[in-house]
């Protein structure tokens, strides 16, 4: 008698114990995802925001700061991956690939942010 002759009934029944089973067995998966989408949406807030900051200021202050602007070119890049690396480590992997994603799209735009100076 092989796997393939014993075939068991599905039922929603059994779909529901055994998701119930799932939930009671790593209760602190809710937890898990809740600290790493605050952490993800605090970064990428961030990164919307000092990014811009930091190439006006770089650009348009008293005299050209190169410093600032390789500072900026430099967040670009690193704020996304950061992201990318919280959400894998937390096991959110669909939205880590997102986030690797993107970095590899803010390569481009960090290239010429760096050539500002």
């Amino acid at each position: 008698m092989t796997t393939e002759d014993v075939r068991l009934p599905r039922t929603d029944q059994g779909f529901a114990e055994r998701m119930a089973y799932a939930c009671q067995k790593d209760p602190a998966e809710i937890a898990r995802r809740v600290r790493v989408r605050r952490v993800v949406t605090a970064l990428t807030m961030g990164w919307a925001v000092i990014v811009p900051i930091l190439v006006g200021y770089g650009v348009t202050g008293r005299e050209r700061e190169p410093e600032i602007i390789s500072i900026a070119a430099l967040l670009t890049v690193t704020l996304p991956f950061l992201a990318a690396v919280i959400a894998t480590h937390g096991r959110r992997f669909g939205l880590g690939s997102v986030y690797v994603i993107l970095t590899l799209l803010m390569v481009l735009p960090a290239i010429w942010v760096a050539q500002l100076r």
